[in-house]
């Protein structure tokens, strides 16, 4: 079913039994989940074993960004939990991504480690202010070719991006991508948006999506929906 489970659910809560509540609706075989940053602060490392408890990988998204030897250690910690993947910033570098390599490296579970470009709710002028001379799209080329060079598994880009990525990233680099919406759901805080089938026929391999899942009145019928809609593109 690997390359069926395109779709990613965020579990974007603030509460562990709003999560539980959310994932007992959903199917292991149609998607996985993704905890961040909110989430994993307020129900930690017990939540993540009690959701993968119920049969889904769990995407860890704790973006680490920090000296090398500090995210070494804290993928390690993340690894030890079983993760099926995670995040770690591309703009921390070639040494730091290298260490997070490492940091996993002897897990009995190896997870998959994906780098982050620029967030998807940043524009070209979010980049100025921070004194970034490249265009939004040249500083996602720079820092995906860093992260493969890095040896990264893939990077979280958003869906515009992905043709021109695939051009240069090689065949089997993941690319998953945040701001997906289907057809008629708002973007909320999100800028740089595209549909589910979209992004899948522009070369994407796993996709993020919170609450167009989430806040739906059935949350299984809209990842039914979703999950059909991905397969038929």
């Amino acid at each position: 079913m690997e390359h069926r489970k395109h779709i990613i659910v965020a579990l974007d809560y603030n509460d562990a039994d709003k999560a539980i509540a959310m994932v007992n609706q959903l199917d292991p075989e149609r998607c996985r989940v993704k905890i961040g940053k909110e989430l994993f602060t307020y129900a930690g490392p017990d939540l993540v074993k009690k959701i993968q408890d119920r049969g889904f990988e769990v995407f860890l998204d704790l973006k680490f960004h920090d000296i090398p030897n500090t995210v070494a250690k804290a993928c390690a910690a993340a690894a030890e939990l079983g993760v099926w993947m995670l995040t770690v910033h591309a703009s921390g570098g070639e040494e730091m991504m290298l260490a997070a390599r490492e940091g996993v490296s002897s897990a009995d579970h190896v997870p998959r480690l994906v780098a982050v470009t620029v967030l998807t709710s940043m524009q070209a002028s979010d980049l100025a202010l921070l004194g970034v001379e490249r265009s939004l799209e040249e500083q996602v080329m720079r820092l995906a070719s860093l992260a493969q060079q890095s040896k990264m598994d893939g990077v979280v880009c958003s869906a515009q991006e992905v043709v021109e990525l695939r051009k240069l990233l090689s065949e089997d680099f993941a690319l998953v991508t945040p701001g997906i919406r289907p057809a008629g759901s708002a973007a909320g805080d999100q800028k740089r948006v595209m549909t589910p089938a979209e992004a899948i026929r522009a070369g994407s391999n796993y996709l993020v999506i919170g609450r167009p899942i989430t806040q739906a009145r059935d949350p299984k019928s809209a990842l039914n929906n979703i999950f059909d809609e991905i397969n038929a593109a």
